[in-house]
């Protein structure tokens, strides 16, 4: 089985509150690494009620000084929404503080919605989007060596190479990875379609950098591991009715796990969560774990990062302490 690491967005849960989430996610962070985890990651959103990840560089700080040896980074950083001199010296000071285990994964999407995205960028032009390629140059340009001359530099930053990922749901990131020779990671957890397309492309168009001589891709994954089959399932319905609630336009905290979806959908909307669904694997450890070993001989992943959305914080812990000790197995 590939390396598992963790992508978290401090869930706000029915019932709860922003900085119980933020709180839980510290908790989460420090048994990650007890457990063995790779990577703890958090992800940049904006304007959802549920999801309490959005100052996104300060949460990163928070968990590596929660934790002590886990890489922690983002999951990502959506450039289009800051200047990417901005982003070098956030990063390059967690790097300062935190040498050799902060990533930086970037994204091209918003994160948000457009009134929100205007309140970010103060426009809603698609010339930041456009822009992306140039701003990651950019932003890696401030990370490196310092070069004679150079007018602006990232202090933090300058120097400290921080490692950069390129994220994405589509194959414009995946050609982006290739052609810069940066890492890969792909948003597969709400987004499978293009999953096994973009892979293929990264790989057959990577370009070989000094930093990372060999195509490396990660594979979002939404996991629950229970118990019993049927417990997992139930845990998992708190994610099905979050997707179903965008369906239909409405967001909010993550709900409480019902017994069955039955009658909460139609069948349109059954399989349109089940398509955005697609790469969940659910159930008891010996399920998740055959599961877990065909989704790594189908996309060839170098490392699988695992988000899972579960209500009851506990009942996350324990789904991400039984699958720790499944790739122990």
């Amino acid at each position: 089985m590939p390396p598992l690491s963790i992508l978290d967005l401090a869930p706000i849960v029915e019932g709860g509150d922003a900085g119980t989430a933020l709180r839980q996610s510290l908790r989460l962070a420090q048994h990650a690494e007890t457990l063995g985890y790779r990577r703890f990651w958090v992800a940049e959103h904006h304007n959802m009620e549920g999801v309490a990840s959005s100052a996104t560089a300060v949460l990163v700080g928070q968990l590596a000084a929660a934790t002590q040896r886990i890489r922690v980074g983002s999951g990502g950083i959506m450039l289009p929404n800051h200047a990417p001199l901005v982003i070098a010296e956030q990063f390059g000071t967690l790097a300062t503080l935190f040498p050799g285990r902060i990533d930086l994964g970037l994204g091209r999407a918003p994160g948000t919605d457009q009134a929100t995205m205007r309140a970010l960028r103060r426009h809603l032009s698609s010339a930041s989007e456009d822009r992306f390629p140039e701003d990651v140059l950019e932003l890696q340009a401030y990370l490196a060596p310092a070069r004679e001359g150079q007018a602006v530099r990232a202090i933090p930053g300058q120097g400290s190479e921080v490692p950069i990922w390129l994220l994405g749901s589509s194959l414009y990131s995946a050609q982006l990875a290739a052609y810069l020779g940066l890492p890969f990671a792909f948003a597969s957890h709400f987004a499978p379609e293009l999953l096994q397309q973009a892979l293929d492309l990264y790989r057959a168009q990577y370009r070989p950098s000094a930093a990372q001589p060999q195509p490396q891709t990660m594979v979002g994954l939404n996991v629950v591991v229970a118990d019993s089959d049927a417990e997992a399932a139930y845990l998992f319905s708190s994610l099905q009715q979050r997707f179903l609630g965008m369906q239909r336009g409405q967001r909010g905290p993550l709900p409480r796990p019902v017994d069955s979806m039955d009658g909460r959908w139609n069948e349109a909307e059954k399989a349109g969560v089940a398509r955005m669904l697609a790469e969940s694997i659910v159930g008891s450890p010996l399920t998740v774990r055959a599961a877990l070993r065909a989704t790594q001989a189908r996309t060839g992943a170098d490392e699988f990062i695992v988000a899972c959305a579960v209500h009851d914080a506990d009942a996350r812990l324990r789904s991400y302490e039984l699958l720790a000790r499944l790739s122990q197995d």
